[in-house]
């Protein structure tokens, strides 16, 4: 019997391995990269608490036993199995597609593991999962409305002290470009770090995750919020209000550190009013019945589901960049083409863009390289901070630049260099257009994914020979220059959405 399971359990094993291989790429990526370095930091903090809990108290595993039918590991692994199948079928988000993989693995190691000991390993597991970049994640799909949501607060409580000159945009552009985006004690930052306090909170004072927990959790995020809330309340009260931005810029990391470490000590708190778990007593696991028909069943589910497990269509180069997206009508910019490497056309042609198109240009003695990429598909619309990085440019400080009325771009200031040499700055603007409106958010860009019918958009990436920075007054060419070369970009994007058809 035990031969038979054994064999069985390979089998499950390797079904197992087949489904799952489209996300080990990402996986790598985000191990291996120095733009996840939070993450993998996370993963080797968790890694090594895991390992010490280990070595105080280990598990019995045995894979060549017949497996349990316990309901709630059999759920998880067999739901996030079909989940993971349906979100790379239709909506193809890399990163939900691992947390899915994360919850399904731990699933079907609860079909070998004690009952007791794997619900009370359970925090463990959504710690390993939260080390995923999951701070971008969030940013992208409730950064922005948590943005406006808390400009809007800001604003409403000024105007009730008396100061009314203090408006959303205001609010907005100012806290962005005060604040370091990757501090886990700014924003949207602070949910996914925090939450990873919790979970480890929770494991290390082996409290279940039950309905008081999602209570506790709850109450938490309200204080993470609040706890932003206050520092971006107190950021524009001193830099716009009383017009000290030196000593807003002084104070805004103090500020954010001293309110997520407020939080979490309020959450180890509000953990050790939830009862603990006891786990005691010797772990063993439960002897199952001889029979191997549940293993069988399992292995042929798994069977379907990659039958059923078919990778997103690769979009033919041909048939992508038969007609680009050109801007011949503006001479005045001086195009020449650039070619672009095979595979760096081939991941975009991948992920939905109609076409990449890449020229040099010299606008009024204004040098540059321009990039335009048109999709319906959001996930063509990658962050262009992260492809810049990926050119080996460091974004050292990103902020809004309004133009003109409601045109917004991002400003993006960039240092280059190479070991033994000196840094090179450059800088470098973009934004996100569709024949309705524009947007330098990355957020807005995909929340219009949703529609039925999404709409084209058009990324428009401008890399810079120098250095122009239109706030500093470190300038290459002069902030009406600069802005009448973006003018007159957005202009010539927008006759062209006009003239091309609306499919």
């Amino acid at each position: 019997m035990r031969i038979t399971s054994g064999i069985v359990n390979g089998a499950i094993v390797a079904l197992w391995v087949v489904l799952f291989a489209p996300i080990y790429d990402n996986l790598a990526v985000i191990f291996t990269r120095e733009d996840f370095r939070t993450s993998q930091i996370a993963l080797i903090g968790a890694l090594i608490l895991i390992a010490f809990r280990l070595k105080r108290r280990p598990f019995h595993f045995r894979i060549d036993t017949p497996i349990h039918t316990y309901p709630p590991a059999i759920a998880l692994a067999l739901g996030g199995s079909i989940l993971f199948v349906a979100v790379e079928r239709f909506l193809d988000i890399n990163t939900l597609a691992m947390m899915l993989f994360g919850l399904a693995t731990y699933g079907l190691l609860g079909l070998w593991m004690a009952p007791r000991a794997w619900r009370a390993g359970f925090p463990a597991a959504l710690l390993l999962i939260g080390v995923l970049p999951l701070g971008d994640f969030l940013d992208v799909f409730i950064g922005y409305p948590m943005r406006i949501a808390t400009a809007t607060l800001v604003r409403d409580g000024l105007t009730a002290a008396g100061v009314s000159s203090i408006g959303v945009d205001t609010v907005l552009v100012f806290e962005n470009g005060i604040s370091q985006i990757d501090l886990p004690c700014s924003g949207v930052k602070s949910l996914w770090t925090g939450m990873l306090f919790l979970l480890a909170a929770t494991w290390i004072e082996r409290r279940p995750l039950n309905l008081r927990w999602l209570w506790a959790a709850a109450v938490f995020t309200a204080l993470l919020f609040v706890a932003n809330l206050a520092r971006v309340a107190v950021l524009v009260s001193v830099g716009e209000v009383l017009n000290l931005r030196f000593v807003a810029q002084l104070i805004h990391v103090p500020l954010g550190i001293l309110g997520f470490v407020a939080v979490c000590a309020a959450g180890v708190w509000l953990m050790r009013l939830i009862p603990r778990t006891h786990t005691d007593a010797p772990e063993s696991v439960e002897a199952p019945q001889p029979r191997v028909w549940p293993s069988v069943a399992l292995a042929l589910a798994l069977i379907v589901l990659n039958l059923f497990n078919s990778p997103r269509p690769l979009l033919a180069l041909t048939d992508a960049t038969s007609q680009p997206w050109t801007l011949n009508a503006v001479s005045e910019f001086n195009m020449a083409p650039v070619q672009l490497r095979p595979g760096e056309v081939d991941w975009l042609l991948r992920d939905g863009a109609e076409s990449v198109t890449r020229t040099r240009f010299n606008w009024r003695g204004i040098t540059g390289s321009l990039m335009l990429v048109p999709s319906r598909n959001w996930r063509a619309h990658h962050n262009p901070e992260r492809c810049l990085e990926n050119d080996g440019l460091r974004t050292e400080q990103a902020a809004t630049h309004w133009v003109q009325g409601d045109l917004s771009v991002k400003l993006l200031t960039l240092t280059q260099g190479q070991s033994g040499a000196p840094e090179r700055r450059l800088s470098a603007i973009y934004w996100f257009q569709s024949a309705e409106r524009t947007t330098d958010d990355y957020g807005t860009r995909l929340w219009s994914a949703l529609s039925l019918n999404p709409e084209r958009w058009v990324l428009v990436s401008i890399l810079f020979d120098s250095v122009h920075d239109v706030r500093s007054g470190e300038l290459a060419a002069s902030p009406v220059q600069m802005d009448a070369l973006v003018i007159a970009l957005h202009d010539t994007v927008d006759a062209q959405f006009k003239a091309a058809p609306r499919k």
